[in-house]
């Protein structure tokens, strides 16, 4: 499927009272640089990213979720999905009876193997409606599945903090600082006592594992693209492609050849 920026496949259930199914899956391509309308349906949503990273903005909060993780989005949660980069991504719809063991805010889900194996299972099967009493056993156990995912608010948070957000988007645009914390909040006239303070309050994490998280993101594409680990290490501020592999494993589960493989199947 090619799809131009601004061109972009829609649910087939947007603007619609009900679901064809109490549990729908539906997938699509989602070219760089495109934004879904804001909206809101009357069924749950868990949102999966098979390549590249996931955006949504509920209430002002971006959420960024990575391949490690997909986002639950409670019924008529007013949401809109937007991406930097071309992604696939796949939905699952899920009626109100249905989302009563899910839960109530707004979340990233950890995926496990198996829930990861059984997307991948639907995105490369799309079962047809109206589907068959086997797909909906199927489409139930993954339910069942994410009811027990352990949730972890947003990948990479944000902040409403004006000194803090204005770092933030710093780091985002140059990710490979290497700048200390230290000098990092005296470049946005804060002491490192105050700095380490508000990372706490608004992004529940220290700033130095959310500067790796950034990382991360920003390597992601970068490898999907075909570029050599070492350079993407350089580029990201680590004066040796070790360091930037060991950051990676630890926070990704896997090397980065080993995520590259398992995003463009080679």
């Amino acid at each position: 499927m090619n799809l131009s920026p601004r061109e972009f496949q829609q649910s087939p259930y947007a603007g619609h009272e009900a679901l064809p199914s109490a549990i729908v899956f539906w997938a699509a391509q989602t070219p760089a640089d495109a934004a879904y309308p804001v909206h809101s349906h009357p069924w749950g949503e868990f949102v999966y990213s098979f390549s590249g990273m996931m955006e949504v903005v509920v209430a002002g909060r971006q959420y960024l979720v990575p391949s490690q993780y997909g986002l639950w989005l409670p019924p008529n949660v007013e949401h809109q999905g937007l991406n930097r980069h071309a992604t696939c991504h796949g939905s699952l719809y899920i009626s109100v009876p249905h989302c009563t063991a899910m839960p109530e805010l707004t979340c990233a889900l950890t995926i496990s193997p198996l829930v990861r194996s059984m997307l991948e299972h639907l995105h490369q099967s799309l079962p047809p409606l109206p589907y068959r009493a086997a797909d909906e056993r199927l489409l139930q156990v993954l339910v069942d599945q994410l009811e027990q995912a352990e949730g972890a608010g947003s990948y990479l948070p944000t902040s409403q903090d004006p000194q803090l957000s204005r770092l933030l988007r710093m780091l985002d645009a140059h990710p490979g600082d290497g700048r200390s914390v230290a000098q990092l909040a005296s470049a946005v006239h804060l002491t490192e006592r105050t700095l380490v303070r508000r990372c706490q309050r608004d992004l529940s994490m220290s700033l130095n594992e959310w500067r790796q998280r950034l990382r991360i993101v920003k390597a992601m594409p970068l490898l999907i693209a075909g570029h050599k680990v070492e350079s993407i290490a350089l580029e990201l501020g680590y004066g040796s492609s070790s360091a930037f592999i060991a950051m990676f494993r630890r926070l990704m589960g896997v090397t980065p050849d080993e995520y590259r493989k398992t995003r463009i199947g080679k």
